[in-house]
């Protein structure tokens, strides 16, 4: 992230509107003490602040729209490493566009180039919004089950979102990992996770299956290792969470445990989401280690 935060042109005009208020009452010393500020928070040269102080202010229209900063060749890094991420919201992907890059290029899964680097790094949040909606669209998406053949289960649990200034221990988010690279078919390693809000406390474990018997044995070594109990549990809306089985163990097994699942087609409702990129990145270069004891 950028060192020093700058203005953006809709937040200078803004500045530049409250300022003039008084630099039209202000005498000749009190206009250049104004001068002075405004060319020290908005870096603009003394001569256009002049300038804009006697003009309404007002933005004007571009006459002739420029060309494009980013072309096609950013688009194919761009969907490895938001695939990388899991499709993560721009917000949180473009912090991290540099570093993955550079994890992607050293295990060969990306042509690095200088110029690469350099677009990542000064590529903006909007823009970043704007190619990867772009991309999604290429995308081929599962088809949605209608109201009928939704999960029943699923309809019981409240959808909420766990807030991040969370304070007390035990309200934990759960996903899984598919390390199954580019195809799911076959046998595979899943990857259960649980991270509390409040400490940031992760609990990893390795199941070969999905089962619902799996997922217990697999929530059951991690309840053994938490030093602290668990008050809610918070999922995604997978059917190997959401099941009949699962809120049955979770009801039965746990006093005084709430359950709760994120919103369908929200991914950043899970804080998890963090946790399982480094770990989804890792495991998709070689370097992941499981716990299967």
């Amino acid at each position: 992230m950028p060192k020093e935060e700058k203005m953006t042109i809709d937040e200078r005009f803004k500045y530049l509107r409250l300022v003039k208020k008084r630099y039209v009452k202000a005498g000749k010393l009190g206009r250049g003490r104004l001068l002075n500020e405004m060319q020290s928070v908005t870096r603009l040269h003394r001569k256009s602040l002049i300038r804009l102080m006697g003009s309404g202010l007002e933005r004007k229209r571009r006459h002739r729209q420029r060309g494009r900063t980013y072309g096609p060749e950013l688009d194919h890094p761009l969907r490895v490493i938001a695939e990388s991420h899991d499709y993560i919201c721009a917000e949180r992907l473009q912090p991290s566009l540099v570093e993955t890059a550079t994890h992607l290029a050293r295990h060969g899964e990306l042509e690095a180039s200088p110029r690469l680097f350099d677009q990542l790094s000064r590529i903006s949040v909007s823009t970043l919004r704007r190619i990867l909606k772009r991309l999604e669209q290429d995308q081929p998406r599962l088809p949605r089950k209608g109201p009928a053949e939704a999960n029943k289960v699923a309809r019981e649990i409240p959808m909420k979102r766990i807030p991040w200034n969370e304070q007390q221990p035990g309200h934990c988010e759960v996903d899984a990992v598919h390390h199954c690279g580019q195809s799911s078919s076959g046998h595979y390693v899943h990857t259960v996770q649980m991270v509390d809000v409040a400490t940031g406390w992760t609990e990893q474990v390795a199941t070969p299956w999905r089962s619902s018997l799996a997922m217990e044995d697999a929530f059951r070594r991690i309840l053994a290792r938490l030093p602290f109990p668990v008050l809610e549990i918070h999922p995604d809306n997978g059917s190997e969470f959401l099941n009949a089985h699962l809120v049955g163990f979770w009801k039965g097994s746990v006093k005084d445990v709430t359950l709760s699942r994120s919103r369908p087609f929200h991914k950043n409702d899970n804080r998890v989401v963090e946790q399982k990129n480094s770990t989804l990145v890792r495991a998709y270069l070689g370097l992941a280690r499981f716990d299967t004891a």
